[in-house]
């Protein structure tokens, strides 16, 4: 394990390999699972403030979910979460002409429409951040949905924390980064004890 700051992080993040490969998954993540995706409390208004940038993106289906529930939802533990059409996909998640689930907020970013990237569960995945009392637990959610990036990420020696630099980033700030990948390299340095 590592701590940066208030932060524990497990070693999988060091020692586990990932890269996302859409083309082999098809954005499973955005369809499989028990509840929508993790929202942060203050991700909620932001999630209302977009919702009219976000709507040429939306499935009619979605855009239905989105009226009767809201931008967001309590799942069944209590947390905000993305809203799920019948149980399922995403309401903020729709088909591309090669059958991928895409995010109509990422999608929307990138095209310059709004200036939230997405809901920063999304973005770190497959790490899960748990909370404790003042501090965080960084893990690797292990899914089976996700063997071809697991597969993509080997076969490319791209470790997951490095693969996640930018929402990491994005999270925690880019001295938190520094820092944890000093003691990456630290450890990866130490002559082992005969």
């Amino acid at each position: 394990m590592y701590i940066v700051g208030n932060v524990y992080i497990s070693d999988d993040l060091t020692d586990e390999f990932f890269v996302c490969d859409l083309d082999k998954c098809k954005g499973a993540c955005c369809v499989e699972g028990d509840a929508g995706a993790p929202l942060l409390a203050e991700e909620l208004s932001i999630l209302e403030d977009i919702l009219p940038q976000l709507k040429p993106y939306l499935s009619p289906q979605a855009q239905a979910v989105i009226a009767r529930e809201g931008a967001y939802t309590k799942d069944d533990w209590g947390d905000f979460a993305t809203p799920t059409i019948g149980g399922r996909e995403c309401v903020y998640a729709f088909y591309d002409e090669k059958k991928i689930l895409r995010c109509a907020i990422e999608t929307a970013y990138r095209d310059g429409k709004i200036s939230f990237q997405k809901p920063i569960s999304c973005h770190l995945y497959p790490i899960r951040i748990t909370r404790l009392d003042i501090e965080e637990a960084l893990n690797y959610h292990r899914w089976q949905i996700c063997d071809p990036a697991c597969q993509l990420g080997k076969s490319l020696a791209m470790p997951i924390y490095k693969f996640l630099r930018e929402p990491l980033i994005r999270k925690y700030g880019e001295a938190w980064y520094l820092e944890f990948d000093r003691q990456v390299e630290e450890r990866k340095n130490e002559k082992p004890t005969s």
